[in-house]
């Protein structure tokens, strides 16, 4: 168990080691376990977490607000449309100016090409520690709640399969963010992973070669798919959510319609059968039901969603009491 990550920055998981993720997942059993018998858990008492947002949340802010106040501390809502941040405030203010009111900033800024060097602007110019509550390269909480769902019913996941794969969605181009962090993660932690997607929807190729090296070290595998069903074939977890096709078009309308294209990728019982029996289904939530995911699959028995959604609540609670 690592014991020194006070102060530090978490805007990938590839930034921490093994061994500190492996902390991560430990202090989040712990408080899990905490709330689940009633003891608390004051561990953040008197400090406040600022989350600055540039795009909509339900989960995010839910269940970082929670942490914050069952930590013992306060959560400070602040939406970038409705401040200065609008009107001037620049990346080195917010990191100068909120990183001395405040015990940690997390930030929520999804727009391609922009949110994840903002954050690194911002965490430079910090004295205090910056989340990353989603960027338009990494989700790394969203992955960290998804590993922590697999080790609770995979406790060694090494070897186990999981197919990270595209699916349609008509609601809107959705970030490359929880893909990219899962290949990542997962391949960090030796399982076979395998990437599903048609070829306009490919990730960012540095992320790619991360994955190849983290699975060449961890003794997984990664391997690129573009059949929907081939993905699904005897996997032990499978994730199937939809995003943009950035690396194809910056026009989102343009995106969607290439993304039309593919309506059949949809996550229904005949897919999931072909995955192992006992096969868990994972989104990071909201799916688009009937579009992305049929209601038989995201609320039958295979389906770990509102687990996945509960354990953002532990992991970032753990992460804060980490490093604040």
């Amino acid at each position: 168990m690592q014991t020194l990550l006070r102060g530090r920055h978490l805007i990938t998981t590839q930034e921490w080691t093994r061994d500190e993720l492996d902390t991560v997942l430990e202090v989040a059993r712990d408080l899990k376990r905490r709330r689940a018998l009633g003891e608390p858990h004051a561990l953040l008492r008197d400090k406040v977490l600022a989350m600055l947002f540039f795009f909509s949340s339900t989960r995010t802010r839910a269940s970082f607000e929670a942490g914050m106040a069952q930590l013992g501390g306060h959560a400070q809502f602040i939406e970038s449309a409705s401040t200065q941040i609008a009107h001037g405030d620049t990346a080195t203010e917010i990191g100068e100016i909120l990183g001395r009111y405040n015990d940690g900033l997390a930030i929520r800024q999804v727009d391609w090409g922009v949110g994840n060097a903002y954050q690194r602007a911002v965490a430079a110019a910090s004295r205090v520690p910056v989340l990353n509550m989603q960027c338009d390269r990494f989700h790394p909480f969203q992955a960290l709640a998804d590993l922590l769902t697999i080790v609770e019913r995979h406790p060694d996941p090494r070897g186990a399969t999981i197919n990270v794969s595209w699916a349609y969605a008509s609601s809107y181009q959705k970030p490359l963010s929880v893909p990219q962090s899962l290949i990542l993660l997962m391949t960090r932690y030796g399982l076979n992973v395998r990437l599903t997607h048609p070829p306009e929807f490919r990730l960012q190729p540095d992320l790619m070669q991360q994955a190849r090296d983290n699975a060449a070290v961890a003794g997984g595998s990664f391997e690129v798919l573009d059949d929907f069903d081939a993905g699904f074939v005897d996997a032990d977890i499978v994730y199937p959510k939809s995003w943009g096709c950035m690396l194809s078009t910056p026009d989102l309308e343009e995106s969607a319609a290439i993304g039309a294209r593919y309506r059949d990728w949809i996550a229904d019982e005949r897919r999931l059968a072909l995955a192992r029996r006992d096969a868990m289904y994972l989104h990071c939530l909201p799916a688009d039901r009937g579009v992305e995911v049929t209601d038989a699959v995201i609320d039958g028995p295979n389906s770990a969603v509102f687990d996945e959604a509960e354990n953002r609540l532990h992991v970032q609670k753990a992460v804060m009491a980490l490093t604040m």
